[in-house]
């Protein structure tokens, strides 16, 4: 068996062109264009590499954005700060803070300091209490855009058992609930979880997003399982994820690292600050 690809690239692709229609309509009856405002914390360049391939889609899909940057030296209160500060531009529709923040920095307040309707990572707790209660009014970006990806191939969800291998506040816990209120049964693995390798033989669905390199091994793969890769590691100086690339010898479907995730993350990024802005100027 050869896994399917689930596509990132041409997915993400199609996002990008149906914002970019909906800005250019907007455009065309007098209305605003979304502005994406990026604060970079720091000099990880993993995270200067994330936010210019942000620039370059929000070129591609025709919103505006702008870089606000501050040392690592910088404190809890003086990022904040900068956050409040843009948060009250009228001229802004959405704010991105790039995590993870330099060591010392608490994200908490960061985080806190960005209005429920131009967080457009869904991380504010109003927005991420939302989601809790089923009735989400942002989709954290890249949970969000597995759900795209996944309904974009066709993938069933609803009656599926998925396995989440991960528990963080940006992508597994979130995740784990949109996937429950598609009506599949999940099940959250983590650091201590006892005979993972069981527990996702039993899985339909597979998502890989614990930072581990090649966590998930072939034999840990149920014949034709959806897999899904979202870890960032690095392999002899290259990005490599948390699935060995045989997986693919025995999953049905298997996202590509990189061009799977990551794509669809950015692309939902866009389309979640397109949303912003509708919502405050129709």
């Amino acid at each position: 068996m050869t896994a399917r690809v689930l596509d990132g690239r041409a997915a993400a692709a199609t996002i990008l062109a149906e914002v970019g229609a909906a800005i250019r309509a907007r455009v065309e009856r007098g209305s605003s264009v979304p502005h994406l405002a990026v604060v970079l914390v720091g000099d990880d360049p993993g995270s200067h590499t994330y936010v210019r391939m942000k620039r370059r889609n929000a070129e591609e899909a025709g919103l505006t954005s702008s870089d606000h940057r501050l040392p690592a030296t910088a404190t809890t209160a003086e990022v904040a700060a900068l956050v409040s500060e843009l948060d009250a531009n009228p001229a802004i529709s959405g704010i991105l803070i790039q995590l993870p923040l330099p060591r010392g920095i608490d994200p908490g307040p960061v985080v806190e300091a960005v209005s429920p309707g131009k967080d457009v990572d869904g991380l504010h707790p109003f927005n991420a209490g939302r989601l809790a209660q089923g009735n989400p009014t942002v989709l954290p970006c890249t949970p969000g855009g597995i759900i795209e990806l996944l309904d974009r191939h066709g993938v069933a969800i609803e009656g599926g058992r998925a396995v989440v291998i991960g528990r963080s506040n940006m992508v597994g816990k979130p995740l784990a609930l949109l996937l429950l209120g598609r009506n599949a049964t999940v099940t959250i693995c983590h650091s201590r979880t006892e005979d993972l390798a069981t527990i996702c033989r039993e899985a339909d669905i597979i998502v890989a997003a614990a930072g581990r390199l090649h966590l998930v091994e072939p034999s840990m793969v149920k014949p034709g399982a959806v897999v899904i890769d979202v870890g960032v590691n690095r392999l002899d100086g290259k990005l490599a994820g948390d699935v060995r690339p045989d997986v693919a010898e025995v999953a049905g479907w298997l996202s590509p690292n990189p061009g799977g995730v990551g794509p669809m993350t950015r692309a939902m990024l866009l389309l979640n600050t397109l949303r912003a802005e509708e919502r405050r100027r129709p």
